[in-house]
């Protein structure tokens, strides 16, 4: 009898299957559209002259930088071109699925940018470009520590929507005390005080009786305009000589850096408020993702039942988080009254709190990158100032407009997906 043998079946590889991305179009579609716009707008439409002059150095500068002057449709269609370029380019980046990096929003912005000023200064003075980014700075100072103030609450798990109130509290405070002791330093010393009272109140009602943190910080909003208008009104108002007169703070000019043209005055010819805001930024970036004590802050945020596990008192930290958060917003309040030479008024901040908010968002709660997003906001306001004064055909309606819009945009068209941390507004039962 005989047998017969079969050889098994080679085995078949297993099939790997791999899933690529899909594909954001966002970003080549926000570039396409202003890049379009800026075509259109800034080079095919007529503009109110045929010239635009850019100034570029300051009198104090080591060496004089000659004013620039171009032509108007020429410079703006030029610059309209490299705007299409850049977008064809995001598109291609998008399609092959390939990071362009950062340098690609930062190189378009500026191009499309310039093609608007070369049509809005058609004809009109020269812009003061060295003036445009000082003022820049200068205006993105309590979006910056807004946004600082943001960072540190929402990493550690507390949602702050009460950025607005701790900047106007920070701003009476600061002025009362400027007003009283005659001196706007003191008022600087005192502003954090009235932002850390009001990330108090914020963290008391978000940590022991568990509210709602977006209708605490809106309701804490509206009480200290409540108040603080209260008191203008019966006080402030009543003895402005006492009360709330001017004391600013003054320029301090850093010796030789101060000089260096464009660089200097922007960076180097500020007050001590824009200095601190240096510090604050670079410390922040350190302390945040270097330190032991960044590092149990983002546990916090992100996973709050696991560092309890290793020993992190939750609560503690978000209620020390949430205090120096709103220290922060103060000292940025302060950017209202001593910082800008003002008397306080009602409601003076006008909403720059939720701007902060914003541009904390924008950052991916990250200091360099709410630095970042606060500088284009600060920008946008100050641009309008600017060509108010050049006299831009502009109607001065819109122009208002800018900052807000700038912001919807930025956020809406720009930001992409970001994920806030895991536990961010959820209270911490043990």
């Amino acid at each position: 009898m005989s047998t017969v043998t079969t050889k098994p079946a080679p085995a078949r590889p297993a099939r790997t299957t791999s899933t690529l991305a899909p594909i954001s179009w966002r970003g080549p579609i926000v570039y396409g559209f202003f890049a379009l716009a800026s075509l259109i707008f800034f080079a095919l439409l007529p503009a109110g002259g045929t010239e635009t002059t850019f100034r570029i150095s300051t009198a104090t500068d080591f060496f004089q930088i000659p004013a620039l002057t171009v032509s108007s449709t020429g410079f703006a269609l030029v610059l309209s071109l490299v705007a299409l370029g850049l977008a064809g380019l995001a598109t291609w980046a998008a399609w092959t699925r390939r990071r362009l990096g950062v340098w690609l929003p930062v190189v378009f912005g500026l191009v499309v940018v310039f093609a608007f000023l070369a049509w809005a200064g058609a004809g009109k003075s020269a812009i003061p470009l060295t003036g445009l980014l000082q003022g820049s700075l200068f205006l993105a100072v309590p979006l910056v520590f807004g946004a600082l103030s943001g960072l540190l609450c929402e990493r550690s798990g507390i949602i702050n929507i009460a950025i607005e109130g701790q900047l106007l509290a920070g701003a009476f405070l600061a002025a009362v005390v400027a007003s009283v002791t005659s001196s706007a330093y003191m008022g600087l010393v005192a502003a954090p005080i009235a932002g850390a009272l009001v990330g108090l109140l914020l963290v008391i009602f978000s940590v022991k009786y568990w509210v709602n943190q977006i209708i605490v910080g809106v309701v804490l909003n509206v009480l200290v305009v409540g108040v603080t208008s209260y008191l203008y009104s019966t006080v402030l108002a009543a003895d402005p000589a006492t009360w709330n007169s001017r004391n600013p703070l003054p320029v301090i000019e850093i010796p030789v850096l101060s000089q260096i043209p464009v660089l200097g005055p922007v960076l180097f010819r500020q007050t001590l408020l824009v200095y601190l805001m240096y510090a604050a930024v670079i410390l922040l970036q350190i302390f945040v993702f270097k330190s032991r004590w960044g590092l149990r802050m983002r546990a916090v945020g992100e996973h709050p039942k696991a560092a309890d596990t290793v020993g992190i008192k939750v609560n503690v930290t978000r209620v020390k988080n949430t205090i120096l958060g709103g220290a922060v917003a103060g000292l940025g309040g302060a950017f209202f009254t001593v910082a800008a030479g003002l008397a306080f008024g009602k409601e003076m901040t006008g909403g720059k709190g939720f701007i902060a908010l914003a541009a904390m968002i924008l950052g991916r709660w990250n200091p360099m990158g709410a630095l970042a997003a606060a500088l284009l906001f600060g920008f946008s306001d100050n641009l309008r100032t600017v060509l108010g004064i050049v006299g831009t055909p502009i109607p001065s309606q819109i122009m208002l407009m800018t900052p807000y819009v700038v912001t919807i945009f930025a956020v809406a068209g720009l930001v992409g997906k970001v994920r806030a941390p895991a536990a961010n507004g959820i209270p911490y039962v043990k």
